[in-house]
């Protein structure tokens, strides 16, 4: 049987001992923000739980379906890193739109589903903020996925849009814009009204 040497129980030691103490100071790596972002999303999370009634109030190609159904947006689901915030159209719960802050920026997506909770061929388009917006507005210029999705739906005018967001104390609003369209709800946060069932493919 091999003997351990002095200096070899030694390293041993040193060595547990370096592990131990590596232990406790590794930490994850840090989900760096900045504040008009940071403030962007705090405002929204202090909705957390809460619904509100809106309204198409710009449609340059309405008025729409949408234009004549009760819309309303609940903030449901709130992390310290995303917000899922269901989009209702009447009877239509297929849309949640889901921000993430990435380290980057925030992310904006449309999580699309089917009444039976599958997804929609559609589905997790959006974009990514590429400025520092302010407090009270972020803007969301489309991604690469989304404009590849776009092309393959046979939807190419989507590939330059941009989807805004605006909270302020008494309305929030979700915007759409590309060159020759704008479409824009505002919800008054005024005004709480009952929160609707979970969004089709999600659970209470």
């Amino acid at each position: 049987m091999r003997i351990l040497q002095p200096l070899t129980i030694a390293s041993l030691i040193l060595a547990s001992s370096f592990m131990a103490n590596a232990q406790q100071i590794i930490k994850p790596a840090p989900l760096v923000s900045i504040p008009t972002q940071d403030t962007f999303f705090a405002s929204l999370k202090a909705l957390c739980g809460k619904a509100f009634a809106g309204k198409v109030t710009i449609d340059n190609q309405g008025p729409s379906n949408m234009s004549e159904q009760p819309l309303i947006m609940h903030v449901r689901r709130c992390t310290e890193q995303q917000l899922q915030i269901p989009f209702h159209v009447g009877d239509d719960a297929s849309r949640t739109w889901i921000i993430t802050k990435t380290g980057s920026g925030l992310s904006l997506k449309h999580d699309h589903r089917h009444a039976d909770g599958s997804y929609s061929e559609s589905t997790m388009y959006g974009g990514h903020t590429q400025d520092a917006g302010w407090p009270q507005a972020q803007s969301f210029p489309v991604d690469q996925y989304s404009k590849e999705l776009f092309a393959k739906a046979g939807n190419p005018q989507s590939s330059t849009n941009i989807w805004q967001m605006y909270i302020y104390p008494e309305v929030f609003t979700y915007r759409l814009i590309r060159e020759g369209r704008e479409f824009r709800v505002d919800f008054d946060l005024t005004q709480e009204i009952d929160t609707p069932p979970a969004p089709w493919g999600y659970q209470d």
